[in-house]
């Protein structure tokens, strides 16, 4: 019996793909979109279908696809085709209920503004009002909308060029880059499920060096094929441009190898990588591979 449910979209109804796409692809973005009719009627609407693509030029792109169940569209892609302009605003953890309550289908004549409690701003180059409330916003200028399909639960592309952006100053740092515990952003997930950007659930990786990394398949076998080590502390280990030689490691221990003597190599090297210390940690695995 397979350890996989293995699916092919055209054999399933459309509502259980979207939950497992869902489910899958995650944790996604959201844009909370602003528009405007033609009448002048504010919109405010999420969609968790959204990143951006491009920095030159700035591009988002999101996607209000049709509904599944009536095949219907959504009054965030009328409003574009008539009024191509949007701004896409993010969404913190203080305003993830206001939000939702936002996503009601509330008939075409009413303000998502004033039902979901937000402050409504001027934008500076679009007709779409700003969300105050959010921590990023962003003006931009509809570019291209692009269908994916004509049946319930196809997207509708629209491309979104950035052309304002504003950043409340309190969620900077001291270099003026975003803080990711500072600006708090919540991600969609599958079902009612949410995630929260900041806090403990934020954590770096380091990117890989400009001189490629020496791979797993560089280390010698006994801490490749360590029934001890996991993956993603491999992957950090392969993440060096070379191995220490083996009079570097000797001089190593000579100066440093006290504190660890005595000690379960691998369980040591597994507590100086989790704090960052891939040459600590690669003295210590090397030793015994060294002899």
């Amino acid at each position: 019996m397979s350890e996989y449910l293995s699916i092919t979209p055209s054999e399933i109804k459309t509502r259980f793909l979207h939950a497992y796409l869902l489910g899958a692809v995650a944790p996604r973005p959201i844009a909370f979109a602003s528009t405007i009719s033609r009448s002048g009627v504010p919109n405010l609407a999420p969609f968790s279908f959204f990143n951006v693509f491009s920095s030159n030029p700035p591009m988002l792109i999101f996607s209000p696809a049709r509904r599944v169940r009536d095949n219907t569209t959504k009054d965030t892609l009328g409003n574009v085709i008539e009024v191509p302009e949007v701004v896409v605003n993010v969404v913190s953890h203080s305003i993830v209920e206001q939000m939702n309550l936002a996503s009601s289908e509330y008939p075409e004549h009413v303000n998502e503004f004033e039902k979901a409690g937000f402050t409504a701003l001027a934008s500076d180059l679009v007709r779409p009002f700003r969300v105050a409330e959010s921590p990023v916003q962003m003006e931009c200028k509809v570019v291209e909308i692009k269908p994916l399909g004509r049946f319930g639960g196809a997207g509708q592309l629209i491309f979104a060029q950035v052309v304002k952006l504003h950043i409340h100053k309190a969620v900077l740092d001291a270099e003026q880059n975003i803080d990711p515990h500072k600006i708090d952003l919540v991600a969609r997930m599958g079902a009612n499920y949410y995630a929260r950007a900041s806090g403990a659930t934020v954590f770096e990786v380091e990117k890989p060096l400009e001189v490629p990394g020496i791979g797993i398949d560089g280390l010698p076998d006994l801490i490749r094929y360590s029934p001890v080590l996991t993956g993603n502390e491999l992957g950090r280990l392969g993440n060096v441009p070379a191995l220490p030689s083996r009079e570097d490691v000797a001089a190593w221990w000579q100066t440093n190898g006290a504190q660890f003597e005595g000690q379960d190599l691998v369980a040591a090297a597994k507590k100086v990588l989790q704090a960052g210390d891939k040459v600590t940690a690669l003295h210590l695995l090397l030793k015994p591979a060294m002899g």
